[in-house]
């Protein structure tokens, strides 16, 4: 019965609408009307520009953290690894879920690679940072932050099954799960990426007028 209740603050967390908040307050405009139309960290880096899209992104990453952390209400989970690494996935998920059909945005959420994320850095902290290393690089190189939640997310089972061996099976299981759910919700980023019209965020103006100006010459 406890743990039922931290599941559902767990979706309660997750369904604070980090991208709507942050629109509203710095905009005057709803996220969900704009690009893709998601509530997501893409979509705000595509619409609000790298700066407030870098708010959005670290403000979901942290509800998957939070409600990863409540774990430790429940002194039981505190001395039992393996029960706890369970819960803690479960009140991830449960935050994920609440991103993606947030009660307090009429159902009407974002993919939830952010709050995966953090879901996993609460977990896995050094499996997360190399996922996060994907990501940055590969947003550094194209400005694409589609194709970087996309790859960063099959790094997770890539760094879980292969390179730090994880043993846990349930785990293993999430780590596929969640590279086949983001693969999965990128569907209508991958056909754009493939035809060519993916937006790209507005970071690294500086470089991109250098290079620019070479053609130029």
């Amino acid at each position: 019965m406890k743990e039922f209740i931290l599941i559902i603050l767990a979706y309660l967390i997750g369904s604070i609408p980090t991208a709507i908040i942050v629109s509203k307050v710095f905009f005057n405009i709803d996220i969900r009307d704009y690009g893709s139309g998601n509530m997501g960290a893409t979509n705000s880096f595509r619409v609000l520009g790298a700066k407030f899209g870098t708010i959005v992104m670290v403000g979901d990453m942290l509800k998957g953290i939070f409600a990863v952390a409540l774990y430790n209400l429940l002194p039981y989970y505190l001395t039992n690894e393996l029960d706890r690494t369970n819960l803690m996935i479960g009140l991830g998920l449960a935050a994920v879920l609440g991103h993606i059909y947030p009660i307090w945005a009429g159902f009407r959420g974002g993919k939830g690679v952010a709050t995966l994320f953090g879901m996993v850095l609460a977990i896995q902290p050094i499996v997360a940072i190399n996922c996060v290393g994907v990501f940055l690089l590969v947003l550094y190189l194209t400005r694409y932050v589609s194709l970087s939640s996309i790859l960063a997310g099959v790094a997770l089972p890539i760094c879980v099954l292969w390179i730090y061996n994880e043993q846990e099976v349930f785990y293993r299981v999430f780590a596929v799960a969640v590279a086949c759910l983001i693969v999965l919700t990128h569907q209508k980023n991958i056909s754009r990426l493939l035809k060519g019209n993916e937006g790209r965020v507005p970071i690294l103006k500086h470089r991109d007028r250098k290079k620019s100006r070479r053609k130029e010459l």
